[in-house]
């Protein structure tokens, strides 16, 4: 692995704990009132009801229980940085395209069963990972079907799915006008690390450097997604 490659890693030992303890806390967001009583409403995410978004947030950990269930894979492991840079089709999809439209199709199919059922599946997903995931060997590979004949290896895939618990539960969270759960810095430093790499690729360095740290020549954005 080059230099680059594991500049995109975040290793240590902690990357497991910080998915559990983000899986649990946005267990809890989808099962408040007030995610119920917005159900059929739309989100703060264009094309997106609060019930679709619910699930999507939700798949996050309902696919790992059966995703580690499965035969190892033996496709190819790519290393964090190629499936952002290289593999990932959805971040320069826009809103209508068809993979965006895949993913809003299957938060809706995940929530169909409404928010009760929901929320029973996440909360047993979240205690089964509990008790599975810190006995995976290191190194283990996730392989996602419907992403194409290759892997990640377990921290990785844990890293995509704990930015996307994070970012999400604060859309979730604006859309039925709850406070955004306040995770703590080892589950936040992570994503806002990714975060930033993601930006750099969609902006460049330069931009994101004034965007952080000059405010009178800031960019209009350097959102990362």
């Amino acid at each position: 692995m080059s230099r680059t490659e594991e500049s995109w890693n975040w290793r240590g030992g902690r990357i497991r704990e910080a998915f559990l303890e983000a899986a649990g806390t946005v267990a809890e967001l989808v099962a408040e009132p007030a995610v119920a009583a917005a159900w059929e409403k739309p989100s703060a995410l264009r094309d997106f009801g609060v019930g679709g978004l619910a699930g999507h947030v939700a798949w996050q950990e309902l696919a790992l229980p059966e995703l580690l269930a499965e035969p190892v894979p033996t496709e190819p492991v790519v290393s964090l940085r190629e499936y952002y840079l290289e593999r990932v089709t959805w971040l320069d999809a826009g809103v209508d395209g068809a993979v965006n439209i895949r993913i809003r199709r299957g938060g809706e199919a995940t929530a169909e069963d409404g928010p009760e059922a929901l929320v029973a599946r996440v909360r047993e997903a979240v205690a089964r990972l509990g008790t599975e995931l810190p006995e995976v060997p290191a190194g283990r590979p996730i392989r996602m079907r419907s992403w194409g004949d290759w892997s990640l290896d377990l921290d990785d895939f844990l890293l995509t799915r704990l930015m996307e618990l994070v970012v999400h539960a604060d859309d979730l969270a604006y859309s039925v006008g709850l406070p955004t759960p306040e995770f703590p810095e080892h589950v936040t430093a992570p994503v806002v690390e990714l975060l930033a790499r993601l930006a750099v690729r969609r902006h460049g360095a330069v931009d994101v450097i004034r965007g952080l740290a000059r405010v009178e020549r800031a960019p209009a954005s350097i959102a990362g997604l």
